[in-house]
């Protein structure tokens, strides 16, 4: 596979600085990598900017860009898109750790949302970064790899039905019920 891991997914911030304290005091992630022009590398646009990485423990980053002078959102959101939908997903241990971590968030005075049961694949909650940036903690819950095979094999299903109906009327058809995740007993 040309693809071997996620090296960065990059999203642009209000404040570079209250961005690492955020990621590294709160979620305790490593400061990796800081860098910053006044013209864009690989455009050549003047834009001063700074560009900041941040570590998790596979070696993977989240980045991040202050550009205070350019136009737009400052944490780069889409006015227009709901704001469940762009968002960090960061996957912890287990669902105790999970747990743990929520009430660890909230005792830093943050609002979280959930915990919430995904098609028991995985369970997550929910809060926001300085910049308002949606974040996700997530623990897998399905380690069953029969059930984990099923997931593989309907997906292309599921898609077939949201490509043909654009909603879920149908979706009796694929999970057993009009809502829940019960699937149609073979």
């Amino acid at each position: 596979m040309l693809c071997k891991k996620l090296h960065h997914a990059a999203f642009r911030c209000a404040d570079a600085k209250e961005t690492v304290d955020f990621y590294t005091q709160i979620l305790g992630l490593k400061f990796s990598h800081a860098m910053g022009e006044d013209h864009v590398p690989s455009t050549g646009k003047y834009s001063p900017h700074v560009h900041i990485f941040l570590e998790m423990e596979d070696g993977s980053n989240i980045a991040f860009f202050e550009c205070p002078l350019d136009e737009g959102e400052k944490s780069g959101r889409d006015p227009s898109t709901p704001g469940w939908i762009q968002h960090f997903a960061f996957e912890v241990q287990d669902v105790p750790t999970l747990m743990n971590a929520k009430l660890e968030l909230q005792a830093k005075g943050l609002n979280v949302v959930g915990p919430t049961n995904h098609d028991d694949f995985i369970t997550s909650i929910y809060f926001f970064d300085p910049s308002g940036h949606r974040l996700e903690l997530t623990a897998r819950t399905c380690h069953d790899t029969v059930r984990l095979q099923q997931f593989v094999d309907e997906a292309p299903e599921v898609l077939a039905l949201w490509d043909k109906t654009h909603d879920w009327s149908q979706r009796h058809t694929v999970f057993g019920a009009a809502s829940g995740y019960e699937r149609p007993q073979a």
